[in-house]
């Protein structure tokens, strides 16, 4: 394994107890995931779920037009393939790579036995079902009463929380075009070009074609609508530990 990926950069897989994670540690292979990577289809068998470290997987609809939306994304604070253990192999969302990186994959054989043995894992994947949840359901309401500006900021800011970019000196650049945001977010790409370009003149981003940096955090904290928040501190929450104390007393 090399030393720069590791999966407890997961964390999800660094929260689970010693013994736990060495019965999942041979089976967790380290994955490439480029942009624009299809994860799944909807309606495809399932056939691994994956534990992104440094990459971002959108969960998104895409309608019979061909018209698409975000409805949750995950980075390294939680899974992607939630069916598998949830009840049913497949699901009617897709999945892409928005944000190039790495991840580890595990066989859906490997995961439902592990959820089965009713252990700290278990625990670990329902907790973190609700905080997907929530995160569903607050886009759903950030989609209907926000401005695309607002919906943009709080885009970039989970982005960045969900590659580790808090624990970076620098926030990173990420590679990405107006075109994928607008799908990501479901609206006109012209809509996404003025919202970076007010952006851009309030000295909170720098933006160039496919390429996006964060100059002002807090800056961008201030203009973002109150989903960001919402979703953080359920995501804080199980980062935290929160989760992890909860688990102690199951």
């Amino acid at each position: 394994m090399s030393p720069s990926h590791n999966p407890k950069q997961n964390h999800l897989l660094a929260a689970l107890p010693a013994d736990e994670f060495e019965r999942l540690s041979p089976h967790l292979e380290l994955v490439t995931m480029r942009l624009g990577d299809v994860i799944y289809r909807p309606g495809e068998r399932l056939q691994y779920c994956y534990f992104p470290t440094t990459a971002i997987v959108s969960l998104h609809y895409v309608t019979e037009s061909g018209s698409s939306t975000e409805i949750s994304a995950v980075g390294n604070d939680g899974v992607v393939g939630i069916s598998l253990f949830m009840g049913g192999d497949t699901t009617p969302s897709s999945a892409t790579v928005p944000i190039a990186g790495h991840g580890y994959r595990l066989e859906s054989r490997v995961l439902k036995q592990e959820f089965n043995r009713a252990g700290s894992m278990r625990h670990l994947l329902l907790r973190y079902t609700q905080a997907l949840m929530t995160q569903v359901s607050q886009t759903g309401a950030c989609n209907r009463h926000h401005s695309i500006e607002q919906q943009l900021c709080t885009w970039l800011l989970v982005t960045l929380d969900r590659i580790g970019s808090q624990e970076l000196t620098i926030a990173p650049e990420l590679v990405i075009t107006q075109e994928l945001i607008a799908s990501i977010l479901g609206v006109r790409r012209e809509g996404i070009t003025e919202a970076a370009g007010n952006l851009q003149r309030a000295g909170l981003i720098s933006y160039r074609r496919g390429h996006i940096s964060v100059l002002d955090r807090c800056g961008l904290e201030t203009e973002a609508c109150e989903c960001y928040a919402v979703v953080r501190k359920e995501v804080g929450r199980l980062r935290s530990g929160t989760y992890g104390r909860s688990l102690s007393h199951s």
